[in-house]
């Protein structure tokens, strides 16, 4: 779809809406939100700062329509990956390994764009904090309910909220250079410390 706005001359500016938001989701991905700047983004989307206003309203507008996109494509947790495991250790193990794969993907930016974003910002970008938690509160949640089959209510929150600060540690680890095969290496401590709390934990019928 195309974004017009009238530059100083009348000329209107015209650009790719949607790739604009990829181009922006990656900078602000690899950077974070503080990071970049208007004229970084106007200089990798190739328009001028009145258009880039008219299209979104504000750099915020656009970091959150960028932080959407990575939500609902490459940023959305695959709850799937349990897929048929039997035991909850079993999914543990295929959801972190799901994570590890995901934050280290070679033909994207390292970590995850909402499990690191906006940790501390100044406190004029406040709302976009209290955003970014949401998010990650959200994905707590997938968690419990994706583990919801192999153990009771209170024991599945519990252990989602340890795995979402488990992810979250990864994300960064990844994002500082980590390598798969050092981040596989939490993922059986981790599931060593499931199975030993939850030996008899399987998939409810």
């Amino acid at each position: 779809m195309e974004q017009g706005a009238k530059s100083r001359g009348g000329r209107p500016w015209s650009f790719d809406r949607d790739q604009a938001i990829e181009i922006a989701m990656r900078l602000f991905w690899r950077h974070g939100y503080e990071g970049v700047s208007i004229g970084d983004l106007t200089k990798a989307i190739g328009v001028a700062p009145p258009s880039l206003y008219a299209a979104f309203g504000s750099k915020a507008g656009l970091y959150l329509e960028a932080l959407n996109r990575y939500e609902q494509t490459l940023g959305l947790l695959d709850v799937t990956s349990i897929g048929s495991a039997t035991s909850l250790a079993e999914a543990v193990r295929r959801l972190l390994e799901a994570a590890v794969k995901a934050v280290t993907h070679p033909d994207r930016e390292l970590g995850c764009m909402i499990s690191s974003g906006m940790i501390a910002c100044h406190s004029e970008h406040a709302p976009l904090a209290r955003d970014a938690a949401s998010r990650r509160d959200a994905m707590r949640k997938r968690i419990a309910q994706a583990l919801r089959p192999f153990a009771d209510k209170n024991e599945v929150h519990r252990l989602a909220r340890h795995l979402a600060a488990v992810m979250q540690g990864i994300s960064i680890q990844a994002r500082d250079g980590a390598t798969r095969a050092e981040l596989q290496e939490i993922i059986e401590d981790v599931v060593s410390g499931v199975a030993a709390r939850f030996p008899r934990a399987r998939r409810r019928r």
